[in-house]
């Protein structure tokens, strides 16, 4: 609860979408994954790699599956790092046990 409102204050202070990216996931530990992507999507981070990250485990968390596939999937996309691409990559998989079967 103190990290969220910090992170609120943080937010009203900076203005920063990053910030209050980060406050989103202090939502989803106090309120669920719903209550945080509701923060998480008026967000405009399209290009932020990490956006996309912590929308899809949000996605996941809230059983939404499909659309934490596009969001994991936009998220390996913009990934910088080899080990960053595999585990985005991964949990792509995990979403779709079907597709990695049939290959």
């Amino acid at each position: 609860m103190q990290i969220e409102a910090l992170y609120a204050v943080l937010s009203r202070l900076t203005g920063s979408p990053v910030v209050e990216l980060n406050r989103a996931v202090a939502v989803a530990e106090l309120d669920g994954p719903e209550a945080a992507l509701a923060v998480v999507d008026t967000l405009a981070l399209d290009g932020y790699r990490y956006y996309h990250s912590t929308r899809a485990e949000l996605l996941r968390r809230a059983g939404r599956t499909e659309c934490a596939a596009a969001a994991y999937a936009r998220a390996v996309e913009l990934a910088e790092t080899g080990p960053e691409r595999l585990l985005l990559a991964r949990r792509l998989a995990e979403l779709q046990p079907d597709r990695v079967r049939s290959r």
